[in-house]
């Protein structure tokens, strides 16, 4: 088990804390996953081009519904991208059925299919072909003249380089590349990423009555995770503490009953009463510990996770950014979703290794459980992933589950951090 606090960890002057700036970066990562999106969103969007010609001549109606799952199954994965990357996109409805209801269920859909394949693609390629511009000229002085006389130019094609002042010069063209692939690719992320909520969030005045219906669901999934802890506590203490507590009373009146006549026998029963007593104390700390772990009274989440680390069978890694102290209730929810997440890990998954990655951004705690395990891992089948989902959605947050047959296996949890 190995743990990795990035808060409590020294940073060098040359490390990675110093080096390239993050929103770059994490700008330039943004654009490539939203390349990711945006090539299915064209494939559809031209799908969708064909099927609307046929249906011209009535041959394109049947295809409708199937047009309209395709153009649901991008935006779904558009925006739980985007979920990841911030705030959750509330969930699309379920797509009704026949032709006209698919169509009007999907018109925004389509309509960001349509600028995001195009405009959205255009951006993103322009964004990520930045950096890769800036190398291409800013190295050009090293080898303009190896190669062949048509291609002795910068990286969009001019101006050619006959000498050496003029391949210097293309690498002062590199340097303008290289401030904007620092400024452009969080701007276009920013914008990318503001249309794609915009166009997948829920319709113009539709807000408030989704939320209304998602704290009404949020609601009865709280009352029911909280009727079902209060059974689990039941259970346990029915099962665990309360019959070792009989045997105390069985064995302390059975001393009693002897004592004067085997003072021996009395000592050998007054024993297993100790012992029946000491299994009692067991079990309520087991109890007491899954209600709430002590070591968030004084610890940090990364500590009580790496404690559940620990005690897993699987080699696991913990991977803690060190974020702020949260609300009791979050950081309860959090421990419990790695608890669960774990033991499926050791019962189901047959995985060799498996990291918990904590971090906070923009106001919401993220928590990522990993594993090389077989995969097939399903969010709504009954299993115990259903009940994580129950508790997490509770306290507003999100479950996202990537779980394909093979493997790996990836279950993410977003939290508020206030709630």
């Amino acid at each position: 088990m190995r743990v990795i606090d990035r808060a409590a960890a020294p940073r060098s002057r040359s490390g990675p804390g110093r080096g390239l700036p993050r929103a770059p970066v994490d700008g330039l990562r943004s654009l490539l996953g939203a390349l990711g999106t945006a090539v299915p969103a064209l494939g559809v969007l031209v799908l969708a081009l064909v099927v609307a010609a046929l249906c011209l001549v009535g041959l394109g109606i049947p295809l409708v519904p199937h047009v309209s799952r395709a153009v649901r199954a991008v935006a779904d994965r558009e925006r739980g991208r985007l979920s990841r990357a911030g705030a959750a996109v509330v969930e699309a409805e379920p797509l009704p059925g026949g032709v006209a209801p698919s169509v009007r269920a999907t018109a925004r859909e389509l309509g960001w299919a349509a600028w995001h394949g195009t405009c959205g693609l255009a951006l993103a390629v322009g964004g990520v072909a930045l950096p890769l511009n800036a190398v291409h000229d800013l190295a050009f002085p090293l080898y303009w003249d190896a190669l062949p006389p048509g291609e002795i130019t910068a990286a969009i094609g001019f101006p050619a380089a006959h000498d050496g002042r003029e391949a210097l010069l293309v690498s002062g063209i590199g340097l303008g590349w290289a401030v904007l692939a620092l400024i452009a690719p969080p701007v276009l992320a920013r914008a990318h990423a503001a249309v794609g909520r915009a166009l997948l969030g829920p319709a113009p005045g539709a807000d408030l009555a989704l939320r209304v219906i998602r704290l009404t669901a949020t609601r009865a999934a709280a009352l029911d995770a909280h009727a079902v802890e209060l059974r689990r506590i039941e259970r346990s203490l029915h099962d665990g503490a309360q019959n070792h507590l009989v045997a105390v009373n069985l064995l302390v009146g059975a001393a009693r009953r002897v004592v004067h006549r085997d003072p021996a026998a009395a000592d050998a029963v007054l024993d297993r009463a100790q012992e029946a007593a000491e299994q009692a104390l067991a079990e309520l700390r087991a109890v007491v510990r899954a209600i709430l772990p002590p070591v968030l009274d004084d610890r940090t989440l990364g500590d009580a996770v790496a404690a559940l680390a620990a005690n897993c069978p699987v080699p696991c890694a913990v991977v803690s950014d060190g974020p702020a102290r949260g609300a009791a209730s979050v950081e309860a929810t959090a421990c419990s979703v790695v608890a669960e997440a774990l033991t499926n890990i050791a019962r189901h998954s047959g995985a060799r290794r498996a990291e918990v990655r904590i971090e906070q951004r923009e106001g919401r705690l993220r928590v990522t459980i990993s594993d090389d395990g077989r995969g097939g891992a399903d969010a709504r089948g009954g299993s115990g992933l259903d009940g994580i989902r129950r508790r997490v959605e509770a306290h507003d947050g999100v479950l996202l589950v990537s779980s394909p047959v093979g493997g790996p296996t990836a279950v993410g949890v977003s939290l508020p951090c206030g709630s």
